[in-house]
């Protein structure tokens, strides 16, 4: 560019206007940014150590509950695909989701209080780019929570108790491999009620500026649906309250598969996520940031 006192720059032959880096640029940054977190891996250790601490707890008691209620829980012993099973069991409700929570209430917030968003919006990028990266690292995130916790499941149930065939919740008994695809399909399947709880808690990011308000917020809105299911009166709603949808999984462990539950976790799901998302995206184009 050239420039003549008093008159607007001039471009120089040849030369190329600046470009605009890709939204996978800048979801890459993002999750640069999550790598260098110290909140990212109190999410993930969680989701390690419960699993672990769990098959300690049972090869150290060496218990067999042959009448436990769960038909996972009575073959603990008998096949280590029981363990990521009775795991995801265990950590859906709130495990699971507080570890979603940590990243998803964090994401917008932590620039607001590093005084840091103003910064990323003079990166020659716009306002849509950042707020679809952000939200995909934190559902990037959550789904590496989820299938890490299954990774260690697995790996410490099978080291500790084989890889045997397992009894699904129909009764049926299937094979070891089509026993580990269907604990894969199962948490890929649990991701869909999860999305939504980091959508809440990245509008919450968004709205409050604040990551500790936004992580106790999101959770707080889980739990006050789970209460909500308990009130007597309220059964007619209770099919469309996003926690009952963290067992939509179930369909996959019965013969024949049961897509019922898992198509209407899926529309009830979008339900929360997609007005969520919405609102957390037109409060960041309206982000006045001026301020730092």
């Amino acid at each position: 560019m050239s420039t003549v006192a008093g008159a607007p720059p001039v471009a120089v032959a040849g030369a190329h206007p600046r470009r605009h880096p890709s939204t996978f640029t800048v979801y890459r940054w993002e999750l640069r940014k999550l790598i260098s977190q110290k909140r990212t891996y109190m999410g993930l250790g969680l989701v390690i150590v419960l699993p672990l601490f769990f098959v300690i707890f049972q090869n150290v008691h060496q218990r067999h509950d042959r009448g436990a209620e769960n038909i996972f829980a009575s073959q603990i012993t008998q096949s280590g695909l029981a363990t990521p099973v009775l795991m995801l069991l265990f950590l859906s409700v709130f495990m699971l989701p507080l570890a979603a929570a940590l990243v998803a209430g964090d994401v917008v917030a932590a620039e607001d209080g590093n005084g840091t968003l103003k910064t990323i919006l003079t990166r020659s990028v716009n306002r849509g780019q950042v707020f679809a990266a952000k939200t995909l690292a934190a559902m990037s995130y959550a789904a590496l929570a989820v299938f890490l916790s299954a990774a260690v499941s697995t790996v410490a149930g099978v080291i500790s108790w084989g890889f045997h065939s397992v009894t699904t919740f129909s009764g049926s008994v299937v094979s070891a491999p089509e026993g580990l695809l269907l604990v894969l399909a199962s948490n890929a399947v649990y991701l869909i009620p999860l999305m939504a709880v980091v959508s809440i808690g990245v509008l919450l990011s968004t709205v409050t500026r604040n990551s500790a308000a936004a992580v106790v917020g999101t959770l707080g809105v889980v739990i006050l649906l789970v209460i909500v299911a308990q009130i007597p009166g309220l059964e007619g709603i209770k099919p469309y309250l996003l926690d009952e949808q963290f067992e939509n999984w179930h369909g996959l462990l019965r013969t024949p598969t049961d897509w019922a539950p898992i198509i209407h976790s899926a529309w009830v799901c979008a339900l929360y996520a997609a007005p969520a998302l919405l609102a957390g995206y037109l409060v960041f184009l309206r982000r006045d940031v001026a301020g730092g």
